[in-house]
């Protein structure tokens, strides 16, 4: 069995790793066709990466230009501890208020908040919009699973 396929994480755990409260590094391409990587909080939900930004930031002029994007989320901190998804897809943009402050709600309980958005948040909803990232191609690790050997 070859190395990737010894430290591929099953669909299932792929579905538990990505519901768990990590922070996901979401990667645009920028006008002059330059990576453009930034941390986002996230929901994942029915297979899908939701996250919600201002209308008016880099990373959505991004998405509007090319909707296709990488997201990575990753844990551990020791090489034989990592482990991770890479997800390659395309990213809709959605301009609703009240799905960004349905996306921001989730976003809040998954990471153990309370359900409500703080105010501050939900009052600027009107000028954010959802950023849905719909997987074509995925690739996950988890090197534990190697047991110290790499």
């Amino acid at each position: 069995m070859s190395r990737r396929k010894q430290i591929e994480l099953s669909s299932e755990d792929q579905d538990k790793f990505l519901a768990e409260p990590h922070t996901a590094s979401l990667a645009t391409v920028d006008k002059n066709g330059f990576p453009h990587v930034v941390a986002m909080a996230y929901l994942y939900k029915d297979g899908a990466i939701y996250m919600t930004s201002y209308g008016k930031a880099q990373k959505v002029l991004n998405v509007r230009r090319n909707p296709k994007v990488g997201v990575m989320v990753e844990a551990g901190r020791n090489y034989s501890e990592l482990r991770g998804v890479m997800i390659r897809g395309n990213c809709e943009v959605i301009e609703d208020p009240e799905a960004v402050r349905m996306t921001m709600r989730g976003v809040a309980e998954k990471e153990g908040h309370a359900a409500a958005v703080p105010s501050g948040a939900a009052s600027s909803a009107p000028k954010r919009v959802v950023l849905k990232v719909t997987p074509l191609k995925i690739a996950s690790w988890d090197h534990s699973k190697l047991g110290g050997k790499y």
